[in-house]
């Protein structure tokens, strides 16, 4: 039989297997497939969600096995995409397994499998290639590869709008190890310059398959000029109209836990998810979403690529995401086998705080890179070590190591981290045109947010497709507002403001002191849980909060009310405090001292001034090491306090790190408190 009837032959029959009998594959279907069997090309495929991508590559795996070729490595950037594809490619005739962070235990049993040829379809995490006992065994696992499949290919490029590092080396890594392997890179979500930056990633003489993105299964629509707590009211109001179940996008981790609380209070069947949620609970719960036992899971984009629920029914969008394109891939897991799907967006003010934020994230500063090219001058060295060395906080240190691995300056060992003796210079125009880039992108989510013509005809022109057309079927194309249109309920409305502004904000309290911070160390002691009044974008009192850098003014009536009554919550759960100490503030000392004031007096609690702050203000953005030792050397007690016996109740605006009322705290416990309970107005992320 010929390469290409072999080709025909397996997708015809994977097709089948797939969409069941009388399924005809589509003609990109037919001509990946062959290129790939046939002609051991690379192929890059963007077509829209639903479209039928992985029946590309299990029909390519089923004809390479056939002809003798080793299994597939398909590299996966997420373990819910994992879970579904193990599933898909076992309806496909096909044997998969995995190596993730998940099943560690499990690598040797199931690497001798492939080495073994019992395996059709390995699938593994980008993050993997970074992990030094996996990567060793690349070379060999690379070398009788029959296909390699890069799923969700956007990731790889710098201008996709989820760009993951740890992606990009698949083609530095990859296929440097495996240049004759054909290749196969899928991706719904690829505007042309993001398609062009993975084609030229993959090598010349790459075949582009790029199709319509259009989904005329959904209708579109925004709702405009509602605030943080009329929105909230407005998903509450659908929930009790949609039919089916669905998905509520939120920017933030913290909004999953609020809009979850909030339906679920109103009666709805709703969960929070999200990264923070663990890996065995998150499965769970995609797994009862997929079999209808909830209305819906109010989500971060930690559910996203992949997520294959067909008859999805809804997805609501509480603020908007930064770019069009990130939109359009959240919206797909919606209507796949349905005739009619919703996605409905409700932006937010406060939304592009969260998109600045996001849009730097991602980019290296050249004074950082310094510090940690400096801190490996020494040999291999240790995250903690580093951190220690730079100063620089976690999560930004692990995002530069791993931009640095990208570019070859560093890589990691058994024993820690190591320069490789390659040079790294800053990279001034590609990073500037990025900014460039990303600034368009929100400034096209504004647009979009703001009705200005057919909304899917503008995510397509988004997204660059070659025919974009109006849909007919959006807000703007019918000026119809879904259930309840243009605003919420005033029953909702008040019951998401009652539920919002009754739910606490438990600070809980640090436990151990990091290595280095003058006359501490070991476990924390005076040390007490706390509350927050709101904490980050609070939808219930956020326009009430003073900004961080606002002007200086006493505490306002509201915000002094609603403290009394979290403290009257609070009361409950503690041991009475004995007096009121208020922080000395250096940006708004009458804030913090008329809220004091005011909680000493309703309290009819002594008010105390033990703490003093000298020196210049401690750096903020900094590791914890550095923070608390800076924060050390500048706070002190007043001459001669001494503490009443029992707890303080320490009085601030906000609360960020920690370490300012951790050491404040345990300043309070040297004076004779047996411990400080933090009450702020503001805990920030």
């Amino acid at each position: 039989m010929s390469a290409l009837a072999l080709a025909d032959e397996h997708l015809d029959r994977v097709i089948a297997q797939l969409a069941g009998d009388g399924a005809v594959p589509r003609d990109d279907q037919r001509a990946a497939v062959q290129a790939l069997v046939a002609e051991r090309r690379r192929v890059l495929v963007v077509q829209a969600t639903g479209w039928g991508k992985s029946a590309v590559y299990w029909a390519a795996t089923s004809a390479l096995r056939a002809d003798g070729a080793g299994c597939t490595l398909v590299v996966s950037p997420l373990l819910a995409l994992m879970r579904d594809q193990i599933a898909a490619a076992a309806r496909a005739g096909l044997r998969a397994a995995t190596v993730n962070s998940t099943n560690v235990d499990e690598w040797g049993e199931v690497l001798d499998a492939v080495r073994g040829n019992a395996v059709d379809v390995l699938l593994i995490s980008p993050e993997r290639l970074g992990n030094p006992r996996f990567a060793a065994q690349l070379p060999a696992l690379l070398s009788s590869c029959g296909l390699l499949v890069i799923d969700e290919a956007h990731c790889v490029s710098d201008w996709g709008f989820d760009f993951r590092p740890d992606y990009q080396r698949l083609t530095r890594t990859l296929m440097a190890l495996a240049p004759d392997t054909p290749v196969l890179a899928t991706t719904a979500t690829a505007n042309q310059r993001v398609t062009a930056d993975v084609a030229a990633q993959l090598g010349d003489g790459t075949v582009t398959l790029r199709g319509s993105l259009a989904r005329s299964s959904l209708r579109l629509a925004v709702v405009p000029r509602l605030d943080a707590v009329q929105r909230y009211a407005w998903v509450a109001d659908a929930l009790g109209e949609l039919p089916g179940s669905g998905i509520i996008y939120v920017l933030t981790v913290a909004e999953t836990d609020r809009v979850a609380g909030m339906l679920a209070d109103a009666g709805f069947d709703v969960a929070a998810y999200s990264s923070v949620v663990g890996t065995d609970e998150r499965e769970e719960l995609e797994e009862r979403l997929k079999r209808n036992q909830l209305k819906a899971l109010v989500a971060t984009s930690a559910l996203g690529m992949g997520y294959d629920k067909p008859d999805l029914a809804f997805c609501i969008h509480l603020g908007s995401p930064a770019s069009p394109v990130a939109y359009y891939q959240q919206v797909g897991r919606a209507g796949r086998a349905l005739d009619d799907a919703i996605a409905v967006l409700l932006p937010s003010a406060g939304d592009e705080r969260i998109w600045e934020y996001f849009a730097t994230a991602g980019m290296p500063e050249p004074d950082a890179v310094t510090a940690i090219l400096a801190a490996l001058d020494g040999g291999a060295a240790t995250l903690p070590a580093i951190e220690a060395e730079t100063k620089l906080r976690r999560g930004r240190l692990e995002a530069l190591l791993k931009i640095l691995a990208v570019d070859g300056v560093v890589e990691r060992e058994t024993g820690g981290w190591v320069r490789t003796g390659a040079e790294w210079v800053y990279d001034e125009a590609k990073w500037s045109a990025l900014r460039r880039v990303r600034a368009a992108e929100a400034d096209l989510m504004r647009r979009y947010a703001s009705g200005q013509g057919c909304l899917m005809q503008f995510l397509q022109q988004a997204l660059d497709d070659p025919d974009p057309q109006p849909c007919g079927r959006c807000s703007v194309c019918t000026g119809e507002l879904p259930h309840p249109g243009a605003t919420p309920t005033g029953t909702a409305a008040t019951n998401a403001m009652q539920y919002l502004r009754g739910v606490d904000v438990v600070i809980e309290p640090r436990k151990l002191w990091p290595a280095g911070v003058p006359g501490r160390k070991g476990k924390i002691a005076g040390s007490g849980v706390g509350r927050a009044l709101a904490f980050a974008d609070d939808a219930a009192w956020g326009a009430s909060l003073p900004h961080p850098n606002a002007p200086d003014a006493p505490v306002s009536d509201e915000l002094a009310a609603g403290v009394v009554t979290v403290l009257s919550r609070w009361s409950k759960h503690w041991k009475r405090p004995v007096c009121v100490v208020p922080m000395p503030s250096r940006r708004h000392p009458q804030l913090v001292r008329s809220l004091a004031d005011h909680i000493a007096t309703v309290g009819k609690l002594p008010l105390i001034d033990a703490l003093e702050a000298t020196g210049p203000p401690p750096p903020t953005d900094v590791a914890s090491a550095a923070r608390a030792a800076a924060l050390v050397g500048s706070l002190r007690l007043a001459d001669g306090v001494r503490l009443p016996a029992g707890p303080a109740l320490l009085v601030d605006d906000t609360y960020r790190s920690g370490w300012t009322a951790t050491v404040a705290s345990a300043l309070l416990h040297d004076a004779g408190a047996s411990a400080a309970y933090p009450l702020v107005l503001h805990q920030l992320p």
